[in-house]
């Protein structure tokens, strides 16, 4: 039941409104969680989608009301209350209460800190130019829609996910568009050099720009435009330039509250902090990971699914410990890239079909063992190998390589 009006103590708070934080609630009241739950979220609107917002809302295929995770008259009608538009300033693990901007306090029997991560900002001469702009939320790509004329130049930086789908989103739309990498390939810190090739490939083709290996050093004025210096000197021109460097865990709130803190929230295998009543799910939550054979952060909407179903389930008193393949996704065009697994565990890859052109898979083996796959164009490969990775099992290479062989055969 929602307490009513002006009462500060909840039986679950939620700190964090979106993926994690909204999956959390959701669950409670679907497996039948009777007490009081809120919410608090920094941003003034309902919990949405971000996948879209590099692709289909940069696009304006979709409004912002396409976007929400439920239907913003979900919330009140399962009896979850929100505070929106509200920071959370300050924890305190002793008191169970959390200290609101403004002074207000709210107490909880269970917190569940689901605070997400901060974009990576840039610290180069003349990044404080009004026409740089980062992507994380409605708000930011609001503000560049606004300057989307025709026509105009626009610089990417940083060439994983999130830089490259706004790039071919960009594209899309007919802007020029540049994009500016420190690595020499795109997409190196999520996949091989294989996938990286074709998607090069794909984006040149597409009539966009890179300047691979390239730091930018300043961002200057120049003759009615922006002049981007990059380390071997050369200057990019633009109108406009998009950030997508990565992302920082919001760990601070949890820091200041002297719980464990290690680029994220450090937690067990539940989720748990060093605080029995606090939890932290989503991407600011680093956790043991069977697949990863380590402690891991992962930023991903699997995951934070996955760990805020686990949290609803412990609350209720199930005892449940994480071990969900991590996997994830991309489109770009119309070229989808699924993943599952950890390809940077790989000691050998194999190749199933053929890379020049979607669709073709690529399996990634440690020790003979299947740990990680990405498909392009290819749904089939992706679920078939998901099933081989959570078995832990060790096909022969020549069948993988076979793309007349079903991966899921190999059972």
């Amino acid at each position: 039941m929602t307490k009513t009006e002006g009462e500060r103590n909840y039986d679950v708070l939620i700190v964090g409104a979106g993926q994690a934080g909204a999956q959390l609630a959701s669950r409670l009241r679907e497996k039948g969680f009777e007490g009081s739950i809120l919410i608090i979220g920094d941003e003034a609107v309902p919990p949405y989608e971000r996948p879209p917002l590099s692709k289909s809302y940069f696009m304006g295929e979709h409004d912002a009301e396409h976007m929400l995770i439920r239907p913003a008259s979900f919330w009140s009608e399962t009896g979850v209350d929100m505070m929106l538009g509200v920071a959370v300033e300050q924890l305190e693990p002793e008191r169970r209460r959390v200290r609101l901007a403004g002074g207000d306090f709210v107490e909880y029997n269970w917190c569940v800190l689901a605070t997400g991560a901060r974009v990576r900002k840039l610290s180069c001469p003349g990044s404080d130019a009004p026409n740089i702009f980062y992507l994380r939320s409605l708000a930011d790509v609001d503000r560049i829609r606004e300057t989307l004329a025709p026509g105009i130049r626009i610089a990417v930086i940083g060439a994983g996910y999130i830089g490259l789908e706004v790039a071919a989103a960009a594209r899309k739309a007919g802007h020029p568009v540049t994009v500016i990498e420190t690595q020499d390939r795109v997409l190196s810190r999520v996949t091989s050099s294989v996938v990286s090739n074709f998607y090069e490939r794909l984006h040149r083709s597409h009539g966009i720009t890179f300047q691979l290996g390239e730091m930018v050093e300043a961002i200057e004025d120049g003759d009615g435009c922006t002049v981007l210096r990059l380390s071997s000197g050369l200057g990019v021109e633009a109108d406009i330039i998009l950030v997508g460097i990565g992302v920082v865990a919001e760990a601070e709130l949890a820091a200041r509250a002297g719980l464990a803190c290690d680029d994220g929230i450090v937690v067990n295998d539940c989720f748990r902090t060093g605080d029995d009543r606090i939890f932290a799910i989503g991407d600011c939550a680093r956790h043991s990971n069977i697949f990863a054979g380590a402690s891991w952060r992962l930023e991903s909407v699997q995951n934070a699914v996955d760990s805020a179903n686990l949290v609803a389930d412990v609350i209720l008193g199930e005892r449940r410990t994480y071990d969900d393949l991590p996997w994830f996704w991309s489109d770009q065009y119309d070229v989808k890239l699924q993943t599952a697994g950890l390809w940077h565990l790989a000691d050998d890859i194999v190749v199933r079909g053929n890379p020049e052109q979607a669709p073709f898979s690529v399996t990634y083996l440690k020790n003979g063992q299947l740990v990680a796959v990405d498909s392009i164009n290819n749904p089939r490969d992706f679920m078939g190998a998901r099933k081989l990775i959570v078995a832990g099992a060790s096909p022969e290479p020549s069948q993988l390589a076979d793309p007349a062989v079903p991966l899921k055969s190999l059972l």
